[in-house]
């Protein structure tokens, strides 16, 4: 579809009907009939949606040993400021990490928990279930995976200290203003 000088958009010719294998050149397609060729594949080096890498390995705790020693002490922290981020601002920081320490404390089920969280951001990062699925992960590697998934997103560009909403504000601030000119021109 493509818009044209008057505003509004056309549609496009449909796709046209291929003759079914063994017929005539002279095939008279159906009128509901339609042919839709198969999606092209990925160019080479591209991975099919759904299957991209982690920046880094579930075992990769050290490459952030900052982090590594926070999610050590204190998980719920680093769970917080993942949940914040996935969620997209709408669960704060402190509220998902006290949800996450009480059910720590409570029932020690904090690894099914935090184990919907990584769901929800391998949905939205289109990130591979791997080593295995992601409740296994969490329940065998709780300390890891919120240490891998921290420094996704981390890679990702977010500075996990100040949280959603002044991400979403630095991402949109226009920063490419030219340097002012020394002097003024002059005629």
């Amino acid at each position: 579809m493509y818009p044209k000088q008057d505003g509004y958009y056309y549609p496009t010719a449909p796709p046209v009907a291929a003759p079914p294998p063994g017929t005539s050149q002279y095939y008279m397609p159906q009128p509901n009939a339609s042919y839709y060729p198969p999606p092209p594949p990925p160019p080479i080096g591209m991975q099919a949606r759904g299957h991209v890498p982690w920046s880094t390995g579930l075992c990769g705790c050290t490459e952030d040993c900052g982090n590594c020693c926070t999610t050590c002490f204190c998980p719920c922290v680093t769970f917080g400021r993942v949940a914040e981020i996935v969620d997209r601002g709408s669960t704060s920081c402190a509220a998902a990490g006290t949800v996450y320490a009480l059910l720590g404390m409570l029932t020690c089920c904090h690894c099914i928990y935090s184990c919907f969280n990584r769901k929800k951001m391998r949905a939205q990062y289109s990130l591979q279930e791997q080593p295995c699925n992601d409740c296994c992960v969490h329940c065998c590697f709780e300390l890891c995976a919120l240490c891998q998934e921290y420094r996704e997103l981390k890679n990702r560009g977010f500075d996990m200290a100040i949280g959603w909403e002044l991400n979403v504000a630095r991402q949109t601030r226009t920063t490419t203003m030219p340097p002012p000119m020394p002097g003024a021109m002059l005629r």
